[in-house]
């Protein structure tokens, strides 16, 4: 039985860790609340902790967030545990929300029944969003349960009649005529989201935000936006079956060999066959560094001086599920030694290129490092040291300007626990954490 304990800012988002970490076929043992101190021990704010388990007896390590790997079914009752304490608190709302859309419904049909009101511009005013209680989520991708799917379908025709009745007042609320958006506006100026992003992303609101008085509602509706927006590439896939090459490049001191060490430690831990390589010759104790993570990981580890070095040595690993590639930090400016690593990139075609930047980077040099490093086969964009960053605009500016998706975040020094897996939603979350209400 592998146990663990999850903490999130509230149940839904513990839950879905729970499922993202063990799948469906985890179990629920306990949940509790408590205070998570913040950053220097200022600002703690409210956690989650929910405890869940997995029967492994009769199947192979679960997967972690980051990194996915092919599982074997476990036994029906275990999945029917997980999936009723998930659905239990969906179900509850669900029926909270299909009372309310009853209620609105008839109050609509007998307004309408009624004689016209003497005086027309004082006519009663339409009920807002806000008196429907928010969905648990408003994006439902792929594989989400039935329940799940029919709460969203509720949902949408609530705001429908909402929708209805202030299509005159809608273009005032999108374009922050409202003090709702313009306090949304103002923290993500805070956070530095630039003046052409701040546009698309409340652009993609929809018009009934203008009304919305729940701040969690607003958040659901802003990560919405995020997501339209934003592109998140996922984690890396792994299989028994298929090699991933995943390449690390990057300016100096971004991070590079400590976020090599986390996913190889998460991979080996559910079960990969994971190897190791580095072009790092040029960094005083850069391969000591990597060769104690292989020696404690126990996984093997080669070091490639040349092109073709680089290719026996991923040609060597061809029993591998994983094989991790270290280079060394390059400054952008320095295109002779940007040349040379791209001569190393290209040495193997199935090489995946992940562009490591950090948080802490204002935009300017963000846009450069892309635009200098973009002489790489660069597929994914990486951001780190979000510990250590006061905004996070940096990361939508980037992105949406760039192209290029995003696949992970690391969150601290912590071998392998501070690293995640980049999605729209803590993205959004990041940027409005501290939005005023």
């Amino acid at each position: 039985m592998l146990v663990k304990t999850f903490e999130a800012p509230d149940m839904p988002a513990a839950l879905r860790m729970v499922k993202a970490e063990f799948g469906a076929n985890a179990m629920i043992i306990s949940s509790k609340k408590d205070k998570k101190r913040g950053f220097m021990g200022f600002k703690s704010r409210p956690v989650i902790e929910v405890t869940a388990a997995l029967d492994v007896t009769r199947q192979e390590a679960p997967e972690p967030r980051p990194v996915k790997v092919e599982r074997e079914e476990v036994s029906a009752n275990t999945g029917d545990e997980f999936r009723k304490a998930m659905l239990a608190p969906l179900a509850r709302e669900l029926k909270e929300l299909r009372d309310r859309v009853e209620t609105l419904t008839a109050r609509e049909q007998e307004e309408l029944r009624q004689p016209p009101a003497p005086e027309p511009y004082r006519a009663e005013p339409a009920p807002t969003a806000a008196a429907v209680p928010p969905p648990r989520s408003l994006n439902h991708s792929a594989g989400d349960n039935d329940s799940g799917i029919l709460f969203s379908t509720l949902w949408d025709k609530a705001v429908a009649m909402s929708d209805d009745r202030d299509a005159a007042q809608a273009p005032a609320r999108r374009t922050g005529g409202n003090d709702t958006l313009k306090k949304l506006e103002e923290g993500l100026i805070a956070q530095g989201v630039g003046k052409n992003e701040r546009t698309a992303l409340l652009g993609a609101m929809p018009a009934t935000a203008g009304n919305v008085e729940s701040k969690e509602l607003l958040r659901e509706l802003f990560r919405e936006a995020v997501a339209a927006n934003v592109n998140c590439a996922g984690p890396i896939r792994v299989s028994r079956n298929s090699r991933c090459i995943m390449a690390l490049v990057g300016p100096t001191g971004v991070g590079k060999t400590t976020t090599i060490a986390k996913l190889a430690a998460i991979a080996c831990k559910q079960g990969a066959k994971v190897a190791l390589i580095t072009i790092d010759t040029f960094r005083i104790g850069a391969v000591d560094q990597l060769r104690t993570y292989s020696s404690i990981m126990k996984i093997p580890l080669k070091v490639a001086a040349t092109p073709q070095e680089l290719k026996a040595a991923i040609d060597g690993f061809a029993d591998r599920n994983l094989v991790l590639i270290d280079t060394a930090g390059r400054s952008p400016r320095d295109k002779a030694r940007l040349q040379e690593m791209q001569r190393f990139l290209e040495a193997h075609p199935d090489i995946e290129t992940h562009l490591c930047l950090s948080a802490t980077t204002r935009d300017r040099e963000l846009h450069h490092s892309i635009e200098r490093f973009g002489t790489l086969p660069v597929n994914r964009l990486l951001f780190t040291k979000l510990d250590e960053s006061e905004s996070f605009g940096c990361i939508v500016n980037t992105q949406m300007r760039e192209v290029l998706p995003l696949s992970y975040f690391t969150i601290g020094q912590r071998v392998p626990e501070d690293i995640e897996i980049a999605t729209t939603n803590r993205l959004a979350d990041l940027v409005i954490r501290e939005m005023k209400p």
